[in-house]
């Protein structure tokens, strides 16, 4: 039958490591040695660790804090939600080798005693299921849950500069927008929302169309307007975002055009375009350009562009809109809508801005993706008992 093995694959992290394919069967959470890999290629859990504050003892520590972060990453990175999957898998000796930060075998053999006899403080096995929800409560907290995005953006920044050959980008767009994740059960902070008729959460997420990357995301309660929040959430972003790009610009929807934010995105000489939904004054602006147009139309439908200014009545001044409308086939009257930015007609056309404004198609792809990744965690029920306000 010939040997059935492979190449082996020797990871970075511990060179006494060599990873390859048996018929016999070892360990199913082999891929915790890639995960080691790209997390350290990363620097996340490390970067991670450095930035929150350990508040146990230290001479009763036996998991370093980033051993923790990485036995409950990699255990939900392979699908593992429960906590008392470290318990089961206590001995795997392919996580125990990629969550530790000893070399060689050293994560493998058991702690040795000192001069009393006692066993050190040094890990026998992964953590247990209380040290990781002692983890979890430690990144809840205001603190822990603030490091935890800027960990993640500098990763998602270093990620996109690696993948453009190490340089900036000349520009790139950041798409807001908000995401209403469904949920079954009173689960504590959902609320119902009108609009989607449906018990949600409605968090705002920021995205990169062109590179898939996620840049930040805050949970917010299920009945916040869209645009709750957004102007401190968007202005991090776009500060930090530049050690990516020289040029940033935002796609927003048509729920986030107010004039604080947009405002404090022209102060920071940041360009936009964004829909802007449609009201009676823009219908009477738009109704000129908006019947059919004489003769036998073309065998592609044919668009319009037409530059405008308006003033909603809550802005402090005027900023440029333009129509655009589009020829259906089959139908009487043409469709319209209106882009909303801050770009000169000299600088972007309006079928430059159009275009440019397709691309949320792609991030909104993305945000599809990511809510069903967290599908099975948001379809659980959760009842509050009588007098019980702890919540699940």
């Amino acid at each position: 039958m010939g040997d059935t093995s492979v190449a082996k694959i020797r990871p970075t992290f511990n060179g006494s490591l060599h990873v390859e394919c048996r018929e016999e069967r070892i360990t199913s959470d082999a891929g915790a040695v890639a995960l080691r890999e790209i997390d350290d290629a990363l620097g996340m859990t490390r970067s991670l660790a450095d930035r929150l504050v350990d508040p146990r003892d230290p001479d009763h520590i036996t998991h370093p804090l980033v051993e923790l972060l990485r036995t409950r990453l990699y255990l939900l990175a392979q699908g593992r939600r429960d906590q008392d999957d470290a318990d089961t898998l206590r001995h795997d000796p392919a996580l125990r080798l990629s969550v530790s930060e000893r070399r060689a075998l050293g994560p493998l053999l058991a702690a040795p005693l000192d001069e009393d006899g006692l066993r050190k403080n040094v890990p026998d096995g992964l953590a247990s299921q209380p040290s990781l929800s002692r983890l979890v409560q430690m990144l809840s907290d205001v603190q822990g849950r603030q490091s935890v995005r800027d960990v993640l953006l500098d990763c998602a920044i270093r990620r996109i500069v690696a993948a453009n050959g190490g340089v900036k980008h000349q520009t790139l767009g950041i798409d807001v927008d908000s995401i209403p994740l469904e949920v079954h059960g009173a689960q504590p902070g959902s609320a119902y929302n009108g609009h989607y008729q449906a018990r949600i959460y409605h968090p705002i997420v920021a995205s990169v169309a062109e590179t898939g990357d996620f840049l930040d995301v805050r949970l917010r309660e299920g009945n916040v307007h869209t645009a709750d929040g957004c102007l401190g959430f968007i202005l991090n972003i776009l500060e930090k975002i530049k050690g990516a790009c020289l040029w940033p610009f935002l796609r927003i929807d048509a729920g986030f055009p107010e004039d604080e934010l947009l405002s404090a995105v022209e102060n920071a000489c940041v360009r936009y375009v964004a829909r802007i939904k449609n009201n009676p004054v823009l219908d009477r602006m738009a109704e000129p350009y908006i019947r059919r147009p004489a003769g036998r139309p073309t065998k592609e439908p044919r668009t319009w562009f037409y530059e405008k200014t308006y003033q909603a009545e809550s802005w402090t001044r005027k900023r440029r809109v333009v129509l655009v409308v589009q020829e259906v086939h089959g139908e009487l009257f043409p469709k319209h809508f209106w882009l909303l930015t801050n770009w000169s007609p000299k600088r972007k056309s309006g079928e430059q801005l159009v275009k440019m404004y397709r691309a949320r198609g792609t991030a909104e792809g993305h945000q599809g993706e990511f809510k069903d990744v967290l599908a099975p965690a948001l379809h659980w029920r959760w009842y509050p008992i009588a007098g019980d306000g702890g919540g699940p």
